[in-house]
């Protein structure tokens, strides 16, 4: 039997923690017999899991044992590795253990140098430190999971089951994972990536900036179809020290800043609304529903109609079909 050994350190993450443990524990051979064993193993006979403790009935010496191992986060991952745990790592990994981390789990995986070279990625709110923590580490915070064979890394929370499911399939094939899909109650594949997540903020201009009077227009008039000559002439200035001052203040372009805030007038109106993306993608300043199509994909990593079913509230909300 598969050996999946889920290793709890101290300040846990419950969910992360428990999501590998359930979602392994679905998995059922054609025959019925269970397809994975998972054991809980921790350096200390006790450690903190926020409102509760967990009392781990192995220890680093079962990580030797393991088919799999599974790095759930902690709540401050810039904690140092307690002593010994890369060396496990390190080891189970020469010895062709596959390992997996889940959400901030990837900066104790990261810890032990095994990602370096790698692809990788984790919760979006936490990928920019994780890349400035380990530059070796090429991080991609718009995917729910990356698989580069021996080593995963999964983004945060339900990404955990999206990996698992994923890591099950590899070892038993759809039909096993796709039981265990239906068990958590969740579907074998998600669309999109960890993007269609993301809060899309502007980048901010500092307060009194000579730009904020013309992000205030821009935000109110996106739904024009503005050019960047446009523009230069409500900021009255040329088109080249327009974008100059622009970039310097806000870090991007006035157009990749009106397309910016088109995308999120367009999730507002996918979130609330029944109206049609065609209607939409005009409210939204869109040339055309291809264009606001290609542009949403581009920024959201998923369809208008995918981002709709989604996240758009109970039916009847406001705003007619």
């Amino acid at each position: 039997m598969h050996t999946v050994a889920v290793l709890a350190l101290d300040q846990v993450i419950p969910f992360d923690l428990s999501a590998p443990i359930d979602t392994f524990g679905w998995a059922r051979l054609p025959d019925g017999r269970e397809a994975y064993r998972v054991r809980v193993c921790s350096v200390a006979e006790e450690v903190s899991a926020g409102p509760f403790a967990v009392r781990a009935p192995y220890g680093l010496d079962a990580l030797a044992e393991a088919d799999t191992i599974v790095l759930p986060g902690v709540a401050d991952p810039s904690a140092p590795l307690p002593p010994g745990v890369a060396e496990a790592l390190r080891a189970a990994a020469a010895n062709g253990t596959r390992i997996a981390s889940i959400c901030v789990g990837a900066f104790v995986f990261a810890a032990t140098g095994l990602l370096d070279g790698l692809r990788a990625t984790t919760h979006w709110v936490a990928a920019a430190d994780l890349a400035a923590r380990y530059p070796a580490v090429t991080v991609d915070p718009n995917v729910l999971y990356v698989d580069n064979g021996q080593f995963l890394t999964s983004a945060g929370a339900a990404a955990a089951i999206d990996m698992c499911l994923h890591m099950i399939r590899r070892d038993h094939g759809s039909a096993v994972a796709a039981h265990a899909a239906r068990m958590s109650v969740v579907p074998l594949e998600r669309e999109g990536g960890q993007a269609q997540f993301i809060v899309h903020a502007q980048p901010p201009a500092p307060a009194g900036s000579t730009m904020e009077p013309l992000l205030h227009w821009l935000e109110e008039n996106a739904g024009r179809d503005l050019t960047l000559e446009d523009i230069a002439v409500q900021a009255g200035m040329s088109t080249r020290t327009l974008n100059r001052r622009f970039r310097e203040q806000t870090g991007t372009t006035p157009l990749q800043w009106l397309h910016r805030a088109r995308v999120r007038r367009a999730q507002y109106l996918l979130e609330t609304t029944t109206y049609p993306v065609e209607r939409i993608a005009a409210q939204a300043g869109f040339g055309s529903p291809t264009a606001f199509r290609d542009r949403f994909r581009r920024v959201v990593g998923t369809s208008p109609h995918a981002y709709r079913r989604a996240f758009r509230g109970a039916p009847g909300a406001a705003g007619p079909a």
